[in-house]
């Protein structure tokens, strides 16, 4: 298959360009020559529409043993390095199986999940965080290689960072807000543990598989403590009409399921609620977001 022949989704383009710029355009406009050369290397056989997400390209295939495959090209991202060797960690074990990977460009080739059905289809709300919590329980078991990048490290950046940021929004008590955020992260920070983390495991990044009914994909791999893993659950299917009760259920089933200690977990939740904040603020954004308040403010509530 030529280059030619793959045409890269017009919503891969957009998101590389909006934020990665010139450094995006360069990658997208060579994600196609990539694909074909490790589709011929590799032997594998194109078998269904090329699929995308915010930051990579994927191809259904096929290997020359008949083994159904995703092969996913990314662009290689320093700051979340290591999902190759956080697969190869799990081997399996609730996650996707990686099957082949080429370190110079970061190309994997992974056992192949049902792509049209991720966690969103369960109904159930109840289930579908358990299901979530119980992959994290079985990922955060395994102890993170040390080329993963450490979360203390990623903590103390982000309280060095909150000062400047919290003087830029607009409503002075947001600001007071983004400091008590760092300041509860500061009690943890020092023992910010070494479990291998996925760090986005939100329902999308869940999906339907044939050797268990559902498995992790996409890990942004991070070495930590668990407790910086529940916002997505928390976050994932917004309950506009019940926030307070929908956040407290989650956080109980999550906390119990994955044996965490509840108050760490709430500061470590605030946390990563900090790291979103500041990331807004670094977009621009100079107003905090309700639901991410909302999320920190309940977990963190005593009583």
């Amino acid at each position: 298959m030529t280059a030619e022949e793959i045409v890269v989704p017009p919503a891969l383009v957009a998101a590389q360009v909006r934020f990665r710029g010139a450094a995006g355009r360069a990658w997208v406009d060579g994600v196609a020559r990539t694909a074909a050369e490790f589709l011929d290397r590799w032997e594998l056989r194109r078998d269904g529409p090329t699929r995308s997400g915010v930051a990579g390209l994927v191809l259904p295939v096929v290997t020359a043993d008949g083994t159904p495959a995703m092969l996913k090209l990314q662009d290689t991202d320093w700051d979340h390095p290591g999902e190759g060797l956080a697969l190869r960690t799990w081997a399996g074990d609730g996650a996707a199986r990686l099957l082949r990977e080429d370190p110079e460009t970061w190309t994997l080739l992974i056992e192949r999940l049902d792509p049209d059905r991720d966690l969103r289809s369960v109904e159930d709300d109840t289930a579908a965080v358990r299901v979530i919590a119980l992959l994290l329980n079985r990922l955060n078991a395994h102890t993170a290689p040390p080329e993963i990048p450490r979360l203390a490290d990623k903590a103390a950046k982000m309280i060095e960072d909150t000062p400047a940021a919290a003087a830029l929004l607009a409503d002075p008590a947001e600001g007071r807000l983004l400091r008590r955020w760092a300041d509860m992260l500061a009690e943890v920070a020092p023992a910010a543990g070494d479990r291998l983390l996925h760090w986005d495991l939100h329902y999308e990044n869940v999906l339907a598989g044939g050797r268990e009914p559902w498995l992790a994909i996409d890990p942004k791999p991070l070495a930590g403590d668990p407790g910086f893993e529940l916002w997505p659950g928390l976050w994932n299917r917004w309950d506009a009409a019940a926030p307070e009760r929908t956040i407290r259920r989650r956080f109980d089933i999550m906390t119990e399921a994955m044996g965490l200690d509840r108050q760490r977990a709430a500061i470590w939740t605030a946390g990563r609620t900090l790291q979103n904040a500041l990331w807004s603020v670094e977009d621009g954004e100079r107003v905090l977001d309700p639901v991410e308040m909302t999320i920190a403010e309940v977990v963190t509530r005593r009583g």
